[in-house]
């Protein structure tokens, strides 16, 4: 079938998928398969093809495997077989981040309570210390607490705000959509991942998604720093630069407009020009050239899943299929 694993790629990803402690041994192949076929063609569950097997096996065996961090894993053990033949190069990664449409079968996730209440009530005490920074009128308050309806108007949207955030879902005027930051290698292939609701920015997230870099070596710790990283100028800030620099990496980020204008007015304290290797950052595209080919499957072009953790999973499958698929022969 087009697109399913051949023998050899099957031999590399067998020993990191799981069994069950009990009942019979499962046909992970098949099932394999059917969840790589769900995610690149962006079908309904219920759809997968009879020569998979019930759809019900294969979406449980998926939720296993998402539970396990088995996808995480699978990727991870790709790009180490990579290092392995010295085909990983870490001289430059770059950053960036995509948005993905999310269908209206993605909303509705079920919110655990006790998270939901969290969720709603750190949202009121945010939007009530922002208040009082603002110096907000109190009459506001007092409006709402002699308005019964107009509070408990006010707490339903907080409730809607704390399940779109618990399903990393944002709302723009396009509808919801979820954001997925990533790192990438010379080679357009990704390194790591996180999801983060649409609307996210994207410079906070950049330490995050540069601390999920993990390229395990045949001995020693694995290695978690580039030679250089490279990202557009969302990334431009203190913060992102002072990190990089602590960790001896090369920050190739251009200086946004704005923040040269703010350096140059403080003189001589607002400390040396920012610059950046332009050659190495013409080879930024590759991070961009690799979220083309994870929108090539359609299931994570556009997100359909209702948590997290499975559309997360769907972009570890994927990446560890780039992984897989680019290696080259020892020989």
């Amino acid at each position: 079938m087009r697109g399913d694993l051949s023998e050899a790629e099957w031999e590399l990803v067998e020993p990191h998928l799981p069994l069950g402690e009990r009942g019979p041994i499962p046909n992970l192949r098949r099932h394999f398969n059917a969840v790589m076929w769900r995610f690149r063609t962006g079908s309904p569950w219920r759809d997968i093809p009879e020569r998979y097997g019930p759809w019900s096996t294969v979406y449980g065996r998926f939720q296993i495997w998402v539970a396990a961090g088995t996808f995480q894993t699978l990727m991870d053990m790709m790009i180490a077989e990579a290092a392995s033949r010295g085909q990983v190069d870490l001289s430059l990664v770059s950053v960036d981040s995509t948005v993905s449409r999310a269908h209206h079968h993605a909303a509705g996730m079920a919110v655990d309570p006790e998270l939901l209440a969290e969720l709603e009530k750190a949202a009121a005490e945010g939007k009530g210390a922002s208040r009082k920074r603002g110096n907000a009128l109190p009459a506001a308050a007092a409006a709402d607490a002699a308005d019964p309806e107009r509070e408990e108007r006010r707490r339903i949207r907080r409730r809607r705000k704390a399940r779109l955030r618990a399903a990393k879902l944002g709302r723009s005027r396009g509808g919801l959509t979820t954001k997925t930051h990533l790192t990438a290698e010379r080679r357009c292939r990704p390194l790591s991942f996180e999801v983060t609701e649409g609307q996210a920015a994207d410079s906070p997230h950049f330490v995050p998604v540069l601390k999920g870099i993990k390229v395990r070596q045949s001995a020693g710790r694995p290695r978690t720093r580039p030679d250089a990283v490279a990202g557009d100028k969302a990334y431009s800030s203190r913060a992102n630069r002072a990190h990089l620099r602590s960790r001896g990496i090369k920050a190739v980020i251009p200086e946004k407009a704005d923040q040269a204008a703010h350096r140059k007015k403080k003189g001589n304290k607002g400390g040396r020009p920012v610059s950046h290797d332009t050659a190495l950052y013409r080879d930024r595209n590759t991070v961009e050239r690799a979220i083309n080919k994870i929108k090539e499957w359609r299931g994570l072009a556009t997100r359909y899943d209702k948590s997290p953790d499975s559309y997360l999973a769907g972009l570890h499958l994927r990446g560890a299929i780039i992984w897989l698929r680019s290696l080259q022969p020892t020989w």
